[in-house]
């Protein structure tokens, strides 16, 4: 099964945050699988200034070809990816589109289209709307032109929880969708630390600095507490905007206890993990929040809002899910003070290890494809003579 992989941006454009990641590890289990020849066609754009180094990509490591395209224009244009994008999508069995409001989504439904491709288009929480969302009205018309382009039988939404199902069928009601979570790569390194009530809670922020995360309401959230704590904020984003949150965290006096830290990578991440007690994700809306499950991984254990569809947490006995109003986030925060954290942690682990390791999602995503071959070419009665999956041993 020849599957090729559009996108926007692509590893190592880390500038992108968690999306980067996790299509990154989804291309690598995908392409261990038998019978998968997988590309990736996207561009060299890592955020809207710079451009990945090309001369630092290795490919030496990887199973599938990566074509990276000259980005011309802001964020993502590249001219010279639509030229490639008719050739490859004519030798391609299936098309794995990857963003929504992007350079690549309208040519690429409309090539398939054309072409009478299947496609199963990621949309990563693009769909969804909450009470502060920019340019709805240009988010509507561009919705409207890809539902016009998009056939129930030839395009599968991949969504990663039933609420996001639900609100991207709104946007897009010509396709169907299925609800297929992403996965996680447990990391090797062992928490040493152990934390107990009778010391400072170290919290851990770590992602995009905007306002849909909800940090205001975290920082007015924290003054109320009756915990010592210490707040460590890791991530960047625009310029104007984080300067307002430093200067809440200084008309809150809160300076002595919360630090920004900027966008941390590799070890430095890995650090700022090790160092904390509980990460907190206080977001009014996530489509998923990769962020819960790399911390669980590493045994930390979580404070999510219920803007994520992370309520399991409090059911695997690994964190908290709550409403991000700031008097929900103190007194949370006030109650896992108290909490057996450091078993919590292990016992997040142990649920990222058995229920969300990538081998197990590329699988069942392979599957998708499958089904969805069958369906676009009406060979539903035929769908075991396509090719056959066999699951490489660890």
């Amino acid at each position: 099964m020849k599957v090729l992989f559009i996108s926007p941006s692509f590893y190592p454009a880390t500038y992108y945050g968690g999306p980067i990641f996790i299509n990154r590890a989804f291309c690598d289990a995908l392409a261990q699988e038998e019978g998968i020849q997988l590309q990736v066609l996207t561009t060299d754009s890592d955020g809207p200034k710079n451009r990945i180094n090309l001369n630092l990509v290795s490919e030496s490591e990887n199973l599938y070809n990566v074509i990276y395209c000259r980005r011309w224009f802001s964020p993502d244009i590249a001219p010279s990816l639509l030229f490639k994008m008719f050739r490859l999508i004519r030798r391609a069995d299936i098309i794995h589109l990857n963003a929504v409001y992007s350079f690549t989504t309208i040519p690429s439904l409309l090539l398939c289209r054309i072409m009478r491709k299947p496609v199963v288009w990621s949309t990563f929480g693009a769909l969804q709307r909450w009470s502060g969302s920019t340019r709805r009205n240009a988010k509507t018309l561009w919705d409207t032109v890809c539902n016009s382009i998009s056939r129930s039988e030839r395009v599968l939404l991949h969504v990663t929880s039933e609420e996001e199902r639900l609100e991207s069928l709104e946007k897009l009601p010509s396709v169907k969708a299925v609800v297929l979570r992403n996965g996680i790569s447990i990391p090797s390194v062992k928490r040493t630390t152990r934390f107990t009530p009778s010391r400072v809670l170290r919290l851990l922020f770590i992602g995009r600095l905007h306002p849909i995360k909800g940090i205001e309401n975290l920082l007015r959230g924290l003054v109320l507490t009756k915990t010592r704590f210490e707040l460590s904020i890791c991530g960047d984003g625009d310029a104007v905007y984080e300067s307002t949150l430093r200067a809440l965290v200084f008309s809150l006096g809160l300076t002595n206890v919360v630090r920004f830290h900027g966008r941390v990578e590799g070890q430095t991440k890995e650090e700022q993990f090790s160092r904390a007690d509980l990460c907190v994700v206080p977001s009014f809306k996530e489509s998923f929040g990769t962020v819960v499950m790399e911390s669980l991984a590493r045994s930390v254990p979580v404070l999510v809002s219920r803007g994520a569809p992370w309520q399991a947490v409090e059911e695997e006995g690994c964190g908290l899910w709550v409403g991000n109003e700031p008097e929900e986030l103190s007194a949370a925060i006030d109650r896992a003070a108290t909490m057996p954290l450091t078993h919590m942690g292990r016992r997040g682990k142990d649920w990222m290890i058995r229920e969300f390791a990538w081998r197990e999602i590329a699988v069942q995503m392979i599957l998708q494809y499958r089904a969805l071959l069958a369906s676009a070419y009406d060979q539903a009665a035929d769908i075991h003579t396509l090719p056959k999956l066999t699951r490489f041993d660890h």
